[in-house]
Protein backbone atom coordinates (compact mmCIF):
# COMPACT_ATOMS: atom_id res chain seq x y z
CA UNK A 1 0.00 0.00 0.00
CA UNK A 2 1.27 3.51 -0.77
CA UNK A 3 0.50 6.80 1.23
CA UNK A 4 1.31 10.20 -0.79
CA UNK A 5 2.07 13.45 1.60
CA UNK A 6 1.40 16.58 0.26
CA UNK A 7 3.59 19.24 2.15
CA UNK A 8 1.91 22.64 1.91
CA UNK A 9 4.29 24.29 3.66
CA UNK A 10 5.25 27.77 2.23
CA UNK A 11 9.23 27.52 3.01
CA UNK A 12 11.03 26.29 0.23
CA UNK A 13 13.64 23.20 0.95
CA UNK A 14 16.15 23.74 2.53
CA UNK A 15 14.51 25.22 5.22
CA UNK A 16 13.01 23.98 7.97
CA UNK A 17 9.20 22.95 7.73
CA UNK A 18 7.00 22.79 11.00
CA UNK A 19 4.48 21.13 9.02
CA UNK A 20 7.41 18.57 7.47
CA UNK A 21 7.99 17.40 10.84
CA UNK A 22 4.74 16.79 12.30
CA UNK A 23 3.50 15.03 8.81
CA UNK A 24 6.92 12.90 9.46
CA UNK A 25 5.17 10.96 12.39
CA UNK A 26 2.06 10.28 10.30
CA UNK A 27 4.49 8.66 7.71
CA UNK A 28 6.38 6.53 10.43
CA UNK A 29 3.49 5.59 11.57
CA UNK A 30 2.37 4.14 8.52
CA UNK A 31 5.05 2.41 8.16
CA UNK A 32 4.43 0.78 11.32
CA UNK A 33 1.68 -0.60 8.94
CA UNK A 34 3.58 -1.43 6.03
CA UNK A 35 2.67 1.52 4.01
CA UNK A 36 5.53 3.37 1.76
CA UNK A 37 5.27 6.82 2.14
CA UNK A 38 6.08 9.52 -0.75
CA UNK A 39 6.35 12.98 0.91
CA UNK A 40 6.48 16.16 -1.93
CA UNK A 41 6.93 19.87 -0.91
CA UNK A 42 4.55 21.56 -3.03
CA UNK A 43 6.52 24.45 -3.19
CA UNK A 44 9.74 22.93 -4.55
CA UNK A 45 7.60 22.20 -7.88
CA UNK A 46 6.22 24.27 -10.43
CA UNK A 47 2.80 23.55 -10.31
CA UNK A 48 0.61 26.69 -11.94
CA UNK A 49 -2.38 27.97 -10.38
CA UNK A 50 -5.69 26.62 -12.48
CA UNK A 51 -8.16 23.40 -12.87
CA UNK A 52 -6.30 21.15 -15.23
CA UNK A 53 -4.42 18.00 -14.59
CA UNK A 54 -1.90 19.02 -17.35
CA UNK A 55 -0.92 22.78 -17.69
CA UNK A 56 2.37 21.27 -18.87
CA UNK A 57 3.94 21.96 -15.15
CA UNK A 58 5.48 19.51 -12.07
CA UNK A 59 1.57 18.75 -11.32
CA UNK A 60 0.93 16.07 -14.13
CA UNK A 61 3.54 13.87 -12.09
CA UNK A 62 2.16 14.81 -8.75
CA UNK A 63 -1.23 13.83 -10.22
CA UNK A 64 0.10 10.53 -11.38
CA UNK A 65 1.36 9.51 -7.73
CA UNK A 66 -1.92 10.45 -6.32
CA UNK A 67 -3.45 7.87 -8.71
CA UNK A 68 -0.95 5.42 -7.87
CA UNK A 69 -1.11 6.06 -3.82
CA UNK A 70 -4.50 4.60 -1.77
CA UNK A 71 -3.94 6.93 0.73
CA UNK A 72 -3.38 10.72 0.80
CA UNK A 73 -2.25 12.95 3.46
CA UNK A 74 -2.08 17.24 3.02
CA UNK A 75 -0.47 18.99 5.26
CA UNK A 76 -0.47 22.47 5.75
CA UNK A 77 0.36 25.39 7.81
CA UNK A 78 -2.47 27.45 9.28
CA UNK A 79 -2.25 31.36 7.96
CA UNK A 80 -4.48 33.82 9.08
CA UNK A 81 -6.88 30.66 10.36
CA UNK A 82 -7.15 29.06 7.26
CA UNK A 83 -5.01 26.88 4.82
CA UNK A 84 -1.65 28.19 2.98
CA UNK A 85 -1.89 29.49 -0.11
CA UNK A 86 -0.09 26.01 -1.74
CA UNK A 87 -2.82 24.08 -0.73
CA UNK A 88 -5.45 25.73 -2.05
CA UNK A 89 -3.14 25.75 -4.92
CA UNK A 90 -2.97 21.86 -4.72
CA UNK A 91 -6.88 21.35 -4.15
CA UNK A 92 -7.79 24.00 -7.15
CA UNK A 93 -5.38 21.38 -8.98
CA UNK A 94 -7.70 18.25 -7.88
CA UNK A 95 -10.74 20.21 -9.11
CA UNK A 96 -9.60 18.48 -12.54
CA UNK A 97 -10.06 14.81 -10.91
CA UNK A 98 -13.64 15.21 -10.92
CA UNK A 99 -14.34 14.76 -14.28
CA UNK A 100 -11.60 12.17 -14.79
CA UNK A 101 -13.07 8.31 -13.70
CA UNK A 102 -11.39 4.75 -13.77
CA UNK A 103 -11.73 1.79 -16.23
CA UNK A 104 -15.36 1.64 -14.01
CA UNK A 105 -16.72 5.24 -14.80
CA UNK A 106 -16.00 5.62 -10.93
CA UNK A 107 -14.42 9.31 -10.02
CA UNK A 108 -10.90 8.34 -10.12
CA UNK A 109 -10.61 9.56 -6.26
CA UNK A 110 -13.45 6.85 -5.31
CA UNK A 111 -11.61 4.23 -2.81
CA UNK A 112 -9.20 6.01 -1.81
CA UNK A 113 -8.60 7.68 1.81
CA UNK A 114 -7.15 10.83 2.88
CA UNK A 115 -6.56 13.20 6.38
CA UNK A 116 -5.14 16.05 6.82
CA UNK A 117 -2.29 17.36 9.31
CA UNK A 118 -2.08 21.10 10.24
CA UNK A 119 0.52 22.87 12.00
CA UNK A 120 0.39 26.47 13.46
CA UNK A 121 1.18 28.77 16.22
CA UNK A 122 -2.36 30.13 16.40
CA UNK A 123 -5.33 28.77 16.45
CA UNK A 124 -7.99 27.73 13.70
CA UNK A 125 -6.41 23.54 13.19
CA UNK A 126 -10.33 22.48 13.23
CA UNK A 127 -11.10 25.20 10.56
CA UNK A 128 -7.76 23.99 8.08
CA UNK A 129 -9.24 20.33 8.57
CA UNK A 130 -12.62 21.20 8.26
CA UNK A 131 -12.00 23.05 4.75
CA UNK A 132 -9.55 20.76 3.39
CA UNK A 133 -11.08 17.82 4.36
CA UNK A 134 -14.55 18.86 2.80
CA UNK A 135 -12.80 19.47 -0.51
CA UNK A 136 -11.52 16.47 -0.35
CA UNK A 137 -14.85 15.07 -0.07
CA UNK A 138 -16.03 16.65 -2.59
CA UNK A 139 -13.42 15.08 -5.28
CA UNK A 140 -14.40 11.28 -4.17
CA UNK A 141 -12.02 10.67 -1.30
CA UNK A 142 -13.18 8.53 1.59
CA UNK A 143 -11.94 10.84 5.10
CA UNK A 144 -12.22 8.22 8.11
CA UNK A 145 -13.32 9.17 11.24
CA UNK A 146 -10.30 10.70 12.99
CA UNK A 147 -8.28 11.05 9.75
CA UNK A 148 -6.27 14.16 11.58
CA UNK A 149 -3.50 15.50 13.38
CA UNK A 150 -2.34 18.71 14.52
CA UNK A 151 -0.37 21.09 16.96
CA UNK A 152 -1.11 24.79 17.82
CA UNK A 153 -0.57 27.04 20.84
CA UNK A 154 -3.79 28.44 21.21
CA UNK A 155 -5.27 31.98 20.55
CA UNK A 156 -2.60 34.43 20.01
CA UNK A 157 1.55 34.29 18.27
CA UNK A 158 3.87 31.75 19.92
CA UNK A 159 6.69 29.54 19.24
CA UNK A 160 6.39 27.61 15.99
CA UNK A 161 6.04 23.24 16.74
CA UNK A 162 9.81 22.53 16.31
CA UNK A 163 11.05 25.20 18.94
CA UNK A 164 9.04 23.90 21.63
CA UNK A 165 7.75 20.37 23.20
CA UNK A 166 4.19 21.67 24.35
CA UNK A 167 1.69 19.27 22.91
CA UNK A 168 4.41 17.51 20.95
CA UNK A 169 2.85 14.13 22.86
CA UNK A 170 -0.73 14.78 22.04
CA UNK A 171 -0.01 15.50 19.02
CA UNK A 172 2.05 12.13 17.95
CA UNK A 173 -0.31 10.05 19.65
CA UNK A 174 -3.01 11.36 17.50
CA UNK A 175 -0.65 11.08 13.97
CA UNK A 176 -0.41 6.91 15.02
CA UNK A 177 -4.59 7.37 15.16
CA UNK A 178 -4.82 8.87 12.49
CA UNK A 179 -2.43 6.78 10.25
CA UNK A 180 -3.90 3.05 12.19
CA UNK A 181 -7.86 4.77 10.92
CA UNK A 182 -6.77 5.70 7.17
CA UNK A 183 -4.71 2.44 6.79
CA UNK A 184 -7.82 0.53 8.13
CA UNK A 185 -10.42 2.21 5.56
CA UNK A 186 -7.81 2.01 3.15
CA UNK A 187 -7.27 -1.79 3.36
CA UNK A 188 -11.49 -2.11 3.55
CA UNK A 189 -11.75 0.02 0.39
CA UNK A 190 -9.50 -2.71 -1.01
CA UNK A 191 -11.01 -5.56 -0.39
CA UNK A 192 -14.88 -3.99 -0.84
CA UNK A 193 -14.78 -1.02 -3.36
CA UNK A 194 -16.90 1.18 -3.46
CA UNK A 195 -19.39 0.15 -6.40
CA UNK A 196 -20.11 2.17 -9.62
Amino acid sequence: MRALILNCTLKKSPAPSNTEMLAGLVADALGEHGVTTESVRVVDRRVEPGVETDMGDDWTAIHDTLLSSEILVIASPTWLGRPSSVAQRVLERMDAMLSETDDQDRPVAYNRVAGVVVTGNEDGAHHVISEIAGALVDVGYTIPGQSWTYWNMGPGPGPDYGDTDHGHEWSAKTAKTMAANLHAVATALTRQPIPA
